[in-house]
């Protein structure tokens, strides 16, 4: 009998993919945001885009802080013995050799 996963952790899992688009959208954002608030202040154009390479370079940052984090999650399970092949592989021969005594 499979046990069934609990709802609720269904919906964190989607939130959790869910926030990492919504983090890119609203650094982009507020990095347009500061552009805007700097243009008005300076009265300068090009000041725009300082804001703009502030937000797309908050966005890439919370890319990389969310695969360094989904990259230990994997190490960590790839450690697991339960998943790891070349165990695996060696406790099936230990077993296949205990049925031959």
């Amino acid at each position: 009998m499979q046990k069934e996963e609990p709802k609720i952790k269904q919906l964190v899992e989607a939130a959790d993919g869910l926030s990492l688009g919504i983090s890119i959208v609203v650094a982009v954002l507020l990095g347009i945001g500061i552009g805007i608030g700097l243009q008005k202040l300076t009265d300068a154009q090009w000041t725009l885009w300082i804001g703009v390479f502030i937000g797309v370079g908050a966005a890439i940052s919370n890319i990389y802080k969310a695969y360094s984090k989904q990259k230990k999650s994997l190490e960590e399970l790839a450690s697991d013995p339960r998943y790891n092949y070349k165990a695996n592989q060696e406790l099936q021969k230990k077993y296949d050799a205990e049925d031959d005594d």
